[in-house]
């Protein structure tokens, strides 16, 4: 592209898919330096002569409302250096529909400043790599081609914990507080003691998409560029949690149990079913440890001959295994508080609320007595006082 001309064309390197395929093999997406759109120079927009232009992309698509066509993509946006290390790389998940000509950015960027390396004879090489995510009630992680995720993974590992932490810390804060509270553990106890074995066995459980609808609801947040890491995570956390109940079955290999940490849930054909009694899961998940933060920070990725490559592949091993773990003990606290909160805290409450009422009725029952115990008394001197009268 001439820079003298404005910016009048597109380089797009790899291909515009839908669900698990992306544009692939594009030299420099993976060594250069990734931004969240709105950072510095991360919003970007086209010029078709001098006019700024913010059509997107002309999906093809089947879907055919009155609304028109609306679908969520993630993308990649690589400005190209000679030096690939320099290459600015800017991510964003964006949702893009065919009444709101919306790139997902606003800002412009000025060739006049660009850095050296970036303009090469006279021309600045764009690249793009999209995935349009597909968004089905049968399929509720929306999660991006393993590619794709490998090359982004090192960047926003980061932010994804922070993301879980905040939500481990929540619960295991909540849960905290009612065992703290020991004039209401005591009484939760009391009324969970008190039920008998069906009634318990019937509320340690709860349907898988039910389970994963409130997960994606409250994990997926659109334009934050994590949301697609997170579903991964929790999807990966999912399937291990399923390949530990089939472990218990006997059809994985030991090595790979010992592995797991004590499960707090299991899977029953389209159930997840708590593995033990309530109360020792409630005092385990608020006094667990939560699993190490990471403090490496993001990082930018970088391929120095065969040992760098041997580096990051042990590196992105490292971190899906981390993203497993982190989405497989989310997935546990989630269903074991959402069984907690929406079944047996719902039915202890219940149960507190009909005990006040009984006890209530109970007063006004002994008070209406006791008046009544008095008026007796009070008619009975009454009569006594007019009987003597008579007789004097």
């Amino acid at each position: 592209m001439s820079v003298g001309e404005g910016i009048s064309k597109w380089e797009i390197a790899g291909t515009v898919s839908e669900e698990t395929g992306v544009g692939r093999s594009m030299e420099g997406f993976s060594s250069g330096q990734h931004c969240q759109s709105g950072e510095t120079l991360a919003e970007l927009q086209s010029f078709e002569s001098g006019t700024p232009s913010t059509s997107p992309l002309d999906w093809e698509t089947d879907d055919d409302n009155e609304e028109g066509w609306s679908h969520l993509a993630q993308f990649t946006i690589a400005v190209v250096n000679k030096d690939p290390k320099k290459s600015k790389c800017f991510d964003t998940l964006h949702r893009f529909q065919k009444n709101e000509h919306d790139w997902g950015w606003k800002k412009i960027m000025d060739l006049t400043i660009m850095p050296d390396g970036f303009i090469d004879a006279d021309t600045l090489i764009i690249k793009a790599q999209v995935q349009v995510i597909r968004e089905r009630s049968e399929r509720p992680f929306r999660c991006l081609d393993c590619q794709y995720r490998r090359e982004l993974v090192p960047v926003y590992l980061t932010n994804v914990e922070r993301n879980y932490w905040r939500f481990l810390e929540e619960k295991r804060s909540k849960l905290g507080k009612l065992m703290y509270d020991k004039a209401r553990w005591s009484s939760f106890r009391t009324f969970w003691l008190g039920i008998d074995q069906n009634a318990r066995h019937q509320m340690s459980r709860e349907k898988i998409d039910v389970i994963l609808k409130a997960v994606v609801k409250h994990f997926f947040i659109e334009k934050e560029i994590t949301s697609t890491f997170v579903m991964d995570s929790l999807y990966s956390g999912l399937k291990a949690l399923k390949d530990h109940t089939m472990c218990k079955k006997g059809r994985l290999k030991l090595l790979e149990a010992e592995e797991m940490p004590a499960p707090m849930v299991r899977v029953e054909k389209d159930m997840f079913v708590l593995v033990d009694d309530v109360l020792l899961l409630l005092e385990r998940a608020a006094m667990d440890l939560l699993p190490p933060k990471d403090e490496k920070g993001p990082q930018n990725r970088t391929k120095d001959g065969n040992s760098g490559e041997d580096f990051n592949k042990d590196s992105i091993q490292c971190d899906e295994r981390r993203l497993t773990e982190l989405g497989h003990r989310t997935v546990e606290i989630f269903v074991l508080a959402h069984i907690f909160s929406n079944k047996i805290e719902v039915a202890y409450e219940e149960a507190v609320a009909l005990k006040k009422q009984e006890e209530l009725i109970r007063e006004e029952e002994e008070s209406w007595l006791a008046e009544s115990e008095q008026k007796a008394k009070r008619g009975a001197a009454k009569k006594e006082k007019k009987s003597q009268k008579t007789r004097f």
